[in-house]
């Protein structure tokens, strides 16, 4: 029997990093007026690499470096995180969409339809 990994491929992994960087950005959104606060992010495609290879994921994640600091030192910008944000949400809905898909083929395929 193929196991999980062979069936869902790195989307199973993509979907609970989307899920981190989700929670990582909606704590940035949240404290934009929190001065001294610092605005991280995942670098994706890194954490992506990373997991596949049996490693934390942790080293991939990111201070932002901004386009302009604000004086109290608080480094979120919220344009830039709300764009981060709809992004990030886009993929995760496609790994999402993929997961269903393949989670409903092994259904019928065990159903015998």
């Amino acid at each position: 029997m193929p196991s999980l990994d062979n069936m869902f491929g790195i989307h199973a992994t993509a979907l609970k990093l989307r899920e981190q960087r989700m929670g990582m950005i909606a704590s940035n959104i949240a404290n934009a007026a929190t001065p001294g606060y610092k605005a991280r992010d995942i670098e994706f495609s890194s954490a992506l690499k990373m997991a596949e290879q049996g490693q934390s994921p942790e080293t991939a994640i990111q201070y932002r470096i901004p386009v302009q600091p604000s004086l109290d030192g608080n480094t979120v910008e919220l344009a830039t995180e709300q764009t981060a944000f709809a992004e990030n949400a886009l993929a995760y809905r496609s790994s999402l969409s993929f997961l269903q898909g393949r989670i409903g083929t092994l259904t019928r395929a065990l159903k015998g339809e």
